[in-house]
Parts: C-alpha cells; sequence; structure tokens
C-alpha cells in the first residue's frame, strides 16, 4: 500500500494518514510529558500506539467500516486488534519494559501485567504473523519506529526507592498519550486545533488588580475581620515565594482562604513558571460558588469547571463522541471536585485520565482538605508527596481543620513549607463564639425545634437527609417568628438549593427572621453568618466547621453554637457519615474536653483517629499501594472509592420546565449529546444514593435516563426536594 489510514473519511471527505496520526500523535504527548522530563518516552510511545493499523487485515476493517458503518471487525465480525504491535515495539525493540502497557491499554483502559504477558506472549506465537506484517509496512512510512534512537527514561527512574512513583510515572505517560491521540483524532474529524491556553506567568498582577476591584465593593459594607483577612492574605502571597513543595494552609473559618488560595497559587505560579492552577473541592454545593469567584478574580476567559455530577464514562459504546467531549483541563485555571480529581488520578480508563497529566508543573488547591476520606489517606498522599518531588507540582492543603498529614509515616523527611507562621495566635483572634454543649441528657429533635424556635435567625445542622427533614417539620410546626423555615439538603435541586442561600442571605442582610435547616453540606465554604447555630455532635473538623456559620464577620460581641447529641437521631445514619471518627472525637473535643478551635486538641485528635484507623498499617488505603507496587491497574481503579456510599444524580421537576424538558428531550433522541447539555443539567439535578435510586425505579418512581443518571417521577416536596419513605431509612439516608 502505498498509503495506510488512521481513521475513516471526516466531513471534507478525507481519510487520515496514519503516519501523520503517529507523528503528530507524539508530537503532542511529547509536548505533554516535557514538564516532567518524560518527552522522549511520551513521543516514542505516541509514535508506535497504532503501529497495529498498519496491517493488511485492519486497513480492510476500516474500508469495511467506511463503507457499512460501524466498528472495524474482520469478515467473521471479530475485532481487530491493532495494540498488540505497538506494544511489542515497546516492549522489545524500545526496552520499555512494562511502560509498554500504556501502549496495550491505550483504548481499554491500563491494564495488568499478566495482561501484558499475554500480549507479549501472543505476538510472539498466535499474531506473530500479523503484529510482524504492521511492523514492517508502518516503518516503511515512518521508520524511525524502528531505526531512531530509543527514548530514555527520566533520570529521577533509576535512583527512586518508591515503586510508587514509577507507577505514577506511567500513568502520567498514559494520560499524555491518549489526551495527545484523542486530540489528534478530534482534529481530523472536526478541524479543531489544539488551544493554547493563556499563560499564567503575567496573571499574578492581573489577579492584585482583579482582588482590589473585588474588595472595593465590599469594603462598602466593613467587617471587624477584614483586616485579618487581609493579613491571611499577605501571609499567603508571602509564602508563594518558597520552592515548590507541600502547603499546610491553616486558617480559621471566615479567614478568606479562598481568596487567599487563590492569590497564594497565583504568585506561586508565576515565580515558578507553573503552567496552571488546580482548585478541587470536596463538595458540589461550593464548587460554583468558588468558580465563580475564581472566575472574577483569574478572568472568565481562564477559568474552567470541570464537576458535571454525570458519569460521561459509562455511556456505551455507541456514543464514543459523546465521551470523546469530556473536559481535559486545557485551560490555566481548573476548579474541580476532589472526587473527580482522585478518582481520575486512580482510574485505569483513558476518558478518565486523559486530564491528570496536567497535574504536573502546576499548583493543586485542596480546599477543606479535612474532607479526603481517612480509607483513600495513603494513596492519596502518596500521589501527592511523589507529584511534588518528581513532576513539578505544588500541593497547598487548605482548611480551617488542618489534618495531620505530617505525622504520618507516609510523609515522613517530607518539609511542610508553612503559609501561615503561628497559626494558634490566628485562631484566638478569630474566635467568634462560645461552644455550648447539650449531650447529657440527649434531647429529642422536638426539645430542640422548641428552643430553637425562640431564636430569629437560627441554623440547624444535622449528619443525615432523614434527620434533616424530621427537624424541618418539628421546627416548621414549632415557629414563632414571621419568617421562613427553610431547608438544605442533597435531595433538592442545585437550582433549589442556590435559590434557599440567596433567600436566606437576603433575609440576614435585612435582619429579617430566618431558621434553616441543613445537613453538613451547609459547612464548607458556604458563606453564611448567623447569630445562633446549633449542630447535632459529630467529629471535632465539623464542629468547627459548623461554628464558623455563627457571628462570621464578627458583628456580635459573641455568637452561640449549641452542639446537641440526638436522642432519637440516625443512628447508623451518622455511623455511616463519620465512622470512628466520631467516637474518637468524643475523646478529645466536647464539654469534658476542649473547643474544635484548639489546635493542639485537634492534632491529638487526628493522630488518635489515624491510629485507631490505621490508615496506613491495614485496610483499603494499604490493599491499593501494594496493588500499585504490582501495577495492578484494573484491582486499583477497582478499590479506590472516595465515597463509601455511591449516589448518582437524579434529575427532578424543578425550575424551568421548558429548558429541563429540552434537555431531557436531548439526552433521549440523539447518539450525540453535547457536554454542554449535561452542564446545563445541573441546576436540575438532585442526587440519591445508587441503592436507593435503583429501588425508585422497581417502585416505579424513577427511571434510567441516560448513562448513571436517573429521572425522578415521584412527588418533589416544595422545600425538602425528593422525599422517599423506606421500610429501613438509615440504610439510605447518608
Amino acid at each position: 500500500m502505498t498509503e495506510l489510514w488512521a481513521h475513516s473519511v471526516n466531513n471534507a471527505g478525507r481519510r487520515h494518514a496514519l503516519s501523520d496520526h503517529l507523528r503528530d500523535t507524539a508530537v503532542l504527548a511529547g509536548d505533554f510529558a516535557e514538564v516532567f522530563s518524560a518527552r522522549d518516552l511520551a513521543a516514542y510511545l505516541g509514535l508506535v500506539h497504532d503501529v497495529g493499523k498498519g496491517g493488511c487485515g485492519w486497513q480492510e476493517g476500516l474500508l469495511r467500516a467506511e463503507a457499512a458503518g460501524g466498528r472495524v471487525i474482520d469478515p467473521q465480525g471479530r475485532s481487530i486488534d491493532h495494540k498488540a504491535a505497538g506494544t511489542w515495539l515497546a516492549a522489545h525493540r524500545a526496552k520499555l519494559g512494562f511502560f509498554s502497557m500504556a501502549v496495550l491499554g491505550h483504548h481499554g483502559g491500563l491494564p495488568d501485567t499478566q495482561d501484558l504477558k499475554r500480549c507479549l506472549a501472543s505476538a510472539k506465537t498466535d499474531t506473530q504473523e500479523q503484529v510482524q506484517e504492521a511492523i514492517t509496512q508502518i516503518s516503511a512510512l515512518v521508520p524511525e519506529i524502528i531505526s531512531g534512537p530509543m527514548p530514555d527514561l527520566p533520570a529521577w527512574v533509576n535512583s527512586a526507592k518508591d515503586l510508587h512513583a514509577i507507577e505514577l510515572l506511567l500513568r502520567m505517560v498514559f494520560s499524555a498519550l491518549v489526551d495527545a491521540d484523542y486530540l489528534d483524532t478530534a482534529r481530523h474529524f472536526t478541524g479543531e486545533l489544539r488551544r493554547v491556553p493563556a499563560s499564567l506567568a503575567t496573571m499574578a498582577d492581573a489577579f492584585e488588580q482583579a482582588r482590589d476591584d473585588f474588595l472595593a465593593k465590599a469594603r462598602a459594607s466593613p467587617t471587624p475581620v477584614d483586616g485579618i483577612r487581609a493579613e491571611v492574605y499577605d501571609q499567603a502571597v508571602r509564602a508563594a515565594s518558597q520552592p515548590r513543595g507541600i502547603f499546610p494552609f491553616p486558617a480559621p473559618t471566615g479567614a478568606g482562604k479562598t481568596i487567599a488560595a487563590g492569590g497564594f497559587a497565583a504568585h506561586h505560579a508565576a515565580e515558578h513558571g507553573l503552567r496552571r492552577v488546580i482548585i478541587a473541592v470536596p463538595y458540589m454545593s461550593i464548587t460554583e460558588q468558588n468558580a465563580k469567584i475564581y472566575r472574577t478574580l483569574f478572568g472568565d476567559a481562564n477559568v474552567l469547571e470541570h464537576h458535571s455530577s454525570v458519569d460521561l464514562h459509562r455511556l456505551p459504546a455507541t456514543k464514543k463522541w459523546q465521551r470523546l467531549a469530556a473536559e481535559n483541563w486545557d485551560a490555566p485555571v481548573v476548579v474541580t471536585t476532589t472526587v473527580q480529581l482522585f478518582q481520575s488520578l486512580f482510574s485505569r480508563r483513558s476518558t478518565a485520565m486523559r486530564k491528570i497529566h496536567r497535574l504536573a508543573g502546576s499548583v493543586i488547591v485542596l480546599d477543606e482538605v479535612q474532607s479526603l476520606p481517612d480509607a483513600m489517606l495513603l494513596p492519596i498522599l502518596s500521589a501527592l508527596r511523589h507529584l511534588t518531588e518528581y513532576f513539578g507540582t505544588s500541593v497547598l492543603l487548605a482548611s480551617a481543620t488542618q489534618p495531620a498529614f505530617f505525622d504520618l509515616e507516609i510523609f515522613r523527611g517530607l518539609k511542610a513549607r508553612e503559609v501561615i507562621a503561628q497559626p494558634q495566635p490566628l485562631y484566638e483572634r478569630l474566635r467568634r463564639v462560645r461552644y455550648i454543649w447539650k449531650c447529657d441528657p440527649k434531647p429529642t429533635f422536638k426539645q430542640i425545634a422548641a428552643e430553637a424556635a425562640g431564636e430569629s435567625q437560627v441554623l440547624l445542622i444535622v449528619n443525615t437527609t432523614a434527620d434533616a427533614a424530621t427537624l424541618h417539620e418539628e421546627l416548621a410546626a414549632a415557629w414563632k417568628h414571621d419568617g421562613p423555615v427553610l431547608h438544605l439538603s442533597t435531595r433538592m435541586a442545585g437550582a433549589h438549593r442556590r435559590e434557599v442561600l440567596e433567600a436566606v442571605r437576603k433575609r440576614l442582610d435585612r435582619d429579617l427572621p430566618v431558621a434553616v435547616v441543613s445537613t453538613q453540606l451547609v459547612e464548607a465554604g458556604v458563606d453564611l453568618d448567623f447569630p445562633v447555630v446549633y449542630r447535632a455532635m459529630a467529629p471535632a473538623e465539623a464542629l468547627q466547621q459548623a461554628a464558623g456559620r455563627s457571628n462570621r464577620n464578627g458583628r456580635l460581641a459573641e455568637g452561640r453554637v449549641i452542639v446537641f447529641d440526638p436522642a432519637d437521631g440516625s443512628v447508623r445514619g451518622t455511623q455511616l457519615v463519620y465512622g470512628a471518627a466520631l467516637s474518637t472525637s468524643r475523646a478529645y473535643i466536647g464539654p469534658e474536653g476542649k473547643d474544635p478551635d484548639d489546635l493542639a486538641a485537634l492534632r491529638t485528635y487526628y493522630q488518635a483517629r489515624y491510629a485507631v484507623k490505621n490508615v496506613e498499617g491495614s485496610g483499603a488505603g494499604k490493599q491499593i499501594q501494594d496493588r500499585r507496587a504490582d501495577l495492578d491497574f484494573p484491582v486499583v481503579a477497582k478499590q479506590f472509592k472516595m465515597i463509601d456510599e455511591q449516589s448518582v444524580p437524579v434529575l427532578v421537576r424543578y425550575g424551568d420546565d421548558k429548558e429541563r424538558d429540552g434537555l431531557r428531550n436531548r439526552l433521549r433522541g440523539s447518539e450525540q449529546v453535547e457536554a454542554w447539555v449535561f452542564r446545563r443539567l445541573q441546576p436540575y439535578l438532585a442526587t440519591l444514593p445508587t441503592r436507593l435510586a435503583q429501588h425508585a425505579v422497581t417502585e416505579g418512581r424513577a427511571v434510567e435516563l441516560l448513562g448513571d443518571l436517573y429521572e425522578w417521577l415521584g412527588p418533589y416536596h416544595p422545600h425538602r426536594g425528593i422525599e422517599f419513605t423506606y421500610p429501613k431509612p438509615e440504610d439510605y439516608n447518608k
């Protein structure tokens, strides 16, 4: 053949030359990997990844598929492998060993070492003729696959003592390869060129100007804590000049961490020539809020939000272009969720992993870092350490309740680069509340509601959606003021929650009566300022986060935080949410111990909690690390779970019926659903535990819509959203 093809005709009627695709993918992959000193490695993997398409069988299958539509298959209807030839070249010609797994997995996902052995063994026996035919034909057009210089591994690999660092390198070059492959393929079919994002080098000055403009509006209504917030910001900016590494950033709630973290990231990136800022927050409820602030400060065109709760990767194979449309984080500033970040990092799927090479040479801001699950800490902290040691990354750990990560063995010998020089005095200066404990005897929800009903402005936070519904009913019945009793939980649509928050802020600003009953989603990063907060007993970090919603701006002499242990609360549901953290907290924080604002007590609590849960010695995290060392990517992906109880998005009847129904019809009526449709659906989505959603389907109250997206057919409560009565609600009320 005088020409070989990689892809069928595009809209312009042109096929994609295989030689062009291999070389262009190599250039892109090398560009992506240059930041972590793996240009040659990634470029070679890109050069050989589709060599198997050079075989006559595959080329004939492509022409059949082009004529009839569908996949490339042989005359018997079987798939035609095109990965073995490139895998063989990477393993034997380039002697890249297990790095050849990147080629083997560039469509189906990273394999394990046994899969690699089977592939290479087959290339010597069963498929030898096809493999050698493809190599011979491609080498006539792209001779460098066998005659060019073979790639070297990054210099640090030979001296690395931790196999997890090398496993992370394989993940990163795999990401660079698949992203380059997708981009070059998309360029053929759509004509879209790779976008060159704006540089962060000059963004610090622009950030400062935008911050001044942003604060100028706030100065119209100054607060007593504005001066302290300015000090926190100044310390964060000064810390940005330090060398790259891991930066704990402890600061009390209300200290302005969101803006200070952005300032640190902008200045640190400018100081060290870093390529992007990736900001991860634990809850979707605050992702949009933070993204709005960062769009103002970094510039709207520079900020990408990636937090869709719809799992594009679980869609059927017939919707491949829908999956290819998922963002790959090619933006100067990315705002995402910690679930999206770490589930992608420890995935094995090419579609999920194509973005993770963007972590190299970046500033990663982990907001509300105390929310990272204990069971997954070992692999998460291992990856963060190696990202800073070998991939040119810096990590900011922002939290009012800073976890004791540096007391763990995984961080032994690692220098903590401090942002706040003396945290405890800062916490004392920003102490704005008094804790009141109602734990013995335990009050009922009815008693708490009767007491709270006398307050004109009050926030009550409980541990489960079932408890929130119960307490909301009790408080609404007992309420003594001319104002609403509102509710917040993930059972409500996103737009519904935003409307409630906006209504609450307006009433607080006007000093009008208002009560809110909420789950813990209101605690992290939600800017509310109540004189009185009731909080159901929870771990220390949750209590301190709740306290941050009382007297937040310091306008009162003292706010009140009433911690109660509900006699009729959901015991099992609370245990599902918090596990051993709650019992450990009781031993160090409470009426017989210290307040959550005491940093020494907080550190002792974390140390005891990690010891009780044995986060490094056994359990899921240790098992994942063992499998990572064995390069068992499928098992790692299966075992790594940021959320114990998986939840799914549920489309509900709330808001603009015309827009919602139009978006739903797009999902049902097209094989090519654009990514923007899923983003536009966000205001109409609530959340349910997977098991509960599946049970709703069996009862006819929900239907599976697309992927893991459901549609709710049952009633939607005007205050509480989805309400679901089940014989054992504690099993389903996280």
